[in-house]
């Protein structure tokens, strides 16, 4: 049976993070050396000494999200791992996309880096402090989901960002219209419909700014065949093609993270374990809600490479 490696998004983040692999691997350590050579600045004294809401700021919680990801991934390697031998797929959940496919090759990890600050910078400017919202929304089926953003929506834009498994959907847009929705959710019988503290309306038609910058920037990189194939947020296909993977990191900008069906294609093309890689174990809470029968791990610290080390020997 097959195994999967997943990569976690914003909301991960936390101080301190990706601190022990540095310090015990020095392939670890010079991901990070090599993220900071590549923004021109010292992101690593932030991921490990903070502070929290500098570093929770979107510019520099993406790239950071994926610096301890590749970190995790070059500590495998130096003890005799290889993803093309080991792992049948790639799947990353929003920004974690790119640390999936710097993990796979398909860009380097200094271009990662350059991308997802880009990316985080071009989502944040897109639409003024204070107009959008997010709203996450827990215990409604998707159609009812679906039909309250579209009532919403009738003013301006209100949509699904996020379908994240386990009873939990995330809508994005402007942000009287994302209250709205989340106020017909709760009328439709919703166990709960949360505000999110977020920055901008991430995964929203609002978003189509930051859509045509990412396009510019991925035209702009080096770019190689993944050597293993990436699960994408938006379509849930598997590809390998370099110019239909930078088409689909376009499109994510603006579409729906389609995690459950992403957890639910693994599950029906023979992948029995899924493995997250980098920091927390948001993405194993998830799969564990959405399809018990695949088995679950985290490889965050240096006990978890190891531990996956044996384990996938």
């Amino acid at each position: 049976m097959a195994v999967a490696f997943t990569f976690p998004g914003q909301g991960s983040q936390a101080v301190g993070m990706g601190k022990d692999l540095a310090d015990q691997f020095p392939e670890a350590r010079r991901v990070f050396e090599e993220v900071d050579a590549a923004l021109g600045e010292n992101l690593s004294k932030l991921i490990w000494e903070g502070p929290e809401e500098t570093l929770t700021l979107t510019a520099n919680a993406q790239p950071a999200l994926m610096a301890v990801s590749l970190a995790a991934m070059r500590a495998l390697e130096a003890r005799g791992f290889s993803l093309k031998d080991k792992v049948a797929y790639v799947a990353g959940h929003s920004l974690g996309e790119y640390s999936a496919l710097a993990a796979a090759g398909f860009v380097s990890v200094g271009d990662a880096a350059r991308l997802l600050r880009a990316r985080g910078n071009a989502m944040q400017a897109a639409v003024p402090a204070g107009e959008g919202g997010m709203a996450a929304i827990i215990g409604l089926d998707q159609a009812d989901v679906e039909a309250a953003c579209a009532e919403a929506a009738k003013s301006s834009v209100c949509q699904v960002a996020n379908d994240n498994g386990g009873g939990q959907l995330v809508i994005s847009g402007a942000k009287a219209a994302v209250e709205l929705a989340a106020k017909l959710c709760i009328d439709k019988g919703a166990k709960r419909a949360l505000m999110l503290q977020v920055s901008a309306p991430f995964h929203s038609a609002l978003m189509a700014p930051a859509a045509d910058i990412m396009r510019e920037a991925l035209a702009s990189v080096e770019k190689e065949a993944p050597v293993v194939p990436v699960v994408s947020n938006v379509t849930v296909t598997p590809t390998s093609d370099p110019d239909e993977i930078a088409r689909r990191l376009v499109q994510q900008v603006t579409g729906r993270v389609r995690w459950r069906e992403t957890v639910e294609w693994f599950g029906a093309n023979g992948v029995a374990t899924l493995y997250e890689v980098g920091a927390g174990k948001v993405l194993s809470g998830l799969a564990r809600r959405i399809n018990r029968d695949i088995a679950t791990g985290a490889i965050g610290t240096a006990a978890d490479v190891e531990a996956a080390l044996a384990a996938l020997a």
